[in-house]
């Protein structure tokens, strides 16, 4: 026994030295029930908001700083025209527009309902449907708090009317999402190996003493695996079209653009921690386990990323798929071109301009 509890207390010892064993035992669980208990959430919070009032009453205010007070919306815009609408959707500067008709408090007044329009952008159907009941019960609550006495009830019937995807169909969010998650983890995952296997079977040796210069052994450690992914993006968009019915509404040549220059930046992505990781099968569990999580966390691909607190939002700023699945909704579902992600586009080639240079250090280094 007293043999045991020596090894035992070796052991322990061992472990309380290892910092990196001690941020992985200990730091780990909590990043991660931090990370699930903000990311994950039925809930949708701070969405933008537009008001469309025509009526101008006391009704319509007080309905619109309700909306505004509630955790759930945040009013950004006050439209004066119906024309407005749509290019305010296609610009992305807002999710819901409410419209008040003229006459909203004398319809509610006399004939004891009145009507509101609530236009939503659907392209993320089960977000659409949660902050349209979210603003449905605000109105309604309205209603039931200024209902005079002994008078019939007072009710407000919403009018709903859905962009982009109005018959709500999953596929209009998953396939972005999928896409921007399966071109990441695969082009990465398959050039992650690449410098590490030259090392592995000893061919470095051959790198090491070529004339060829780095940068042009990374460009075509990258060409081979980049024509392979495109092959994948035209088979995941051929399914996508003739299986699951999710057209490509916009500008083809803007969506192949933005994932050509996507499938640039997983691949640099892959190169990079391939100059890292010292062995294939670290390389293959970094790229694999260790973009998993935030690309499906933090990206907007299954919970919006509004919802999250400042924080998460401000990380989600450097997922790579938070970007390039905003584009392709943009594309493919709302119908836009060039101009709508050009933001998109320029964030992403900067990506992998900045993932180039870093694996490019890395294996000059290496090469010393």
């Amino acid at each position: 026994m007293e043999r045991f509890l020596s090894f035992a207390k070796k052991e322990l010892l061992h472990i309380l030295r290892d910092k990196r064993t001690m941020l992985l035992l200990l730091g780990m669980p909590i990043a991660q029930i931090v990370l699930f208990g903000f990311a994950i959430s039925t809930e949708v919070g701070n969405t933008k908001v537009a008001i469309l009032d025509l009526a101008r009453d006391e009704a319509s205010r007080r309905i619109e700083r309700d909306l505004d007070a509630s955790r759930y919306f945040e009013v950004v815009a006050h439209l004066e025209d119906a024309a407005e609408v749509e290019p305010l959707f296609r610009r992305g500067k807002a999710s819901l527009v409410v419209v008040f008709q003229d006459g909203f408090r004398e319809s509610l007044l006399r004939d004891g309902s009145a009507e509101i329009q609530l236009i939503a952008d659907a392209t993320d159907p089960n977000t659409a449907t949660v902050f349209l009941q979210y603003a449905t019960s605000v109105a309604t609550a309205y209603a039931r708090e200024n209902q005079p006495p002994a008078a019939a009830p007072v009710g407000i019937v919403p009018q709903v009317r859905l962009l982009y995807n109005p018959q709500l169909k999953g596929a209009y969010n998953f396939v972005p999402g999928v896409l921007g998650m399966m071109m990441l983890l695969v082009c990465a995952m398959m050039t992650s190996i690449s410098i590490v296997r030259e090392r592995e079977t000893g061919t470095m040796e051959v790198l090491l003493v070529s004339p060829v210069r780095p940068i042009f052994v990374i460009l075509a450690k990258m060409a081979p695996y980049f024509l392979l992914s495109c092959v994948n993006l035209a088979t995941v968009l051929l399914v996508s079209v003739f299986v699951l019915d999710v057209p490509v509404a916009g500008s083809l040549p803007a969506l192949v653009l933005v994932s050509f220059v996507y499938i640039l930046l997983a691949l640099a992505l892959g190169l990079l921690i391939s100059t890292i990781a010292a062995t294939q099968v670290a390389a293959m569990l970094v790229s694999g386990m260790a973009f998993m999580l935030p690309v499906i966390l933090l990206s907007g691909m299954m919970f919006p990323v509004e919802s999250m607190p400042a924080a998460l939002q401000w990380i989600s700023n450097a997922i790579p798929a938070r970007w390039y699945i905003a584009a392709v909704k943009d594309v493919m579902i709302k119908g836009l071109g060039f101009q709508a992600v050009a933001k998109e586009l320029a964030i992403l080639s900067g990506m992998t301009v900045f993932f180039v240079a870093v694996a490019l250090k890395n294996f000059k280094t290496r090469l010393e």
